[in-house]
């Protein structure tokens, strides 16, 4: 009778044991990809979520596998344009994540949507903390005003002929094309006459000290002959006073390029960056 309430015992003990160790392993490898709601599709062969956080649109693209720590690119701004460094991250086991603030031009109320969605991200479904920044064209209001607010939570950052001061695009108050009816947008979004937003100093080019200090690595990606967002005007600018300040800042010039075609033929170098300050490697 002892025997056998003694097997009992330790039958139920194992039992309860695999159950936790089951459990343990789920969590793990699932928390990343614990269900998101909204709409499921393919993007190009990965798993892709269309859902709203803090009623915005918002994407994440799911890895066959997640790597360790479940790393990210956060994308801003024209999701599937020039993809090649997205869908090689994706091959390395990395989440692309998008949350859709175009029309603010990165003001504060951009800002908050992000932080919703930040926090959606890491506390739901196990994100990593960190995450690297991608910014295309005027995606490069977003990312770098929400990495000035948040520079703790940001392991690198990826400007492809970003824009870094809306007086340049779309205010084309510069050598800039600019763009009449996105400057109007843009003073509603901020909230600015053109005299207030001509005096602003808070655009991305006056906010890289706490980047710096975050020892945030910096690489943009840029044509040479960009009339819609002059290097001089945005990332010469972002270039030199990075420097200045003690920070890491990478340039891949295209020589003879305008704002268009956007990224490398050859994602490898953009790849290799998001790489080494994502993992170490």
């Amino acid at each position: 009778m002892i025997r056998t309430a003694s097997k009992l015992s330790t039958l139920l003990a194992l039992t309860l044991f695999c159950g936790v160790l089951t459990s343990a392993v789920l969590v793990g490898t699932t928390q990343a990809e614990s269900a998101f709601e909204g709409k499921e599709s393919k993007w190009h062969e990965f798993a892709r979520h269309d859902f709203k956080v803090d009623d915005r649109a918002c994407i994440v693209v799911s890895p066959e596998k997640a790597a360790e720590g479940n790393p990210w690119i956060w994308r801003a701004r024209f999701f599937g344009h020039e993809p090649q460094a997205d869908l090689e991250m994706l091959k390395r086991g990395y989440h692309i994540a998008y949350c859709d603030v175009g029309n603010l031009f990165g003001n504060p109320e951009a800002v908050k949507h992000w932080d919703a969605f930040y926090e959606f991200l890491t506390t739901k479904h196990g994100f990593a903390k960190k995450v690297a920044l991608e910014g295309m064209s005027r995606g490069g209001l977003i990312i770098y005003n929400w990495a000035a607010a948040n520079p703790e939570k940001v392991a690198c950052l990826y400007g492809d002929a970003p824009v870094c001061d809306f007086k340049s695009w779309p205010g084309g108050k510069g050598n800039g094309k600019g763009s009449a009816g996105s400057w109007q947008d843009c003073l509603k979004a901020y909230g600015l006459t053109e005299e207030q937003a001509l005096k602003y100093d808070r655009n991305p080019i006056d906010q890289l000290k706490p980047l710096a200090d975050a020892k945030i690595p910096i690489l943009h990606v840029v044509g040479d002959a960009d009339n819609v967002v002059p290097v001089a005007e945005n990332s010469a600018i972002i270039e030199k006073r990075y420097r200045e300040l003690g920070g890491s800042f990478q340039v891949i010039s295209k020589p003879g390029i305008g704002h268009h075609p956007h990224a490398l033929k050859d994602p490898t170098p953009i790849v290799e960056f998001f790489l080494k300050h994502t993992t170490g490697k």
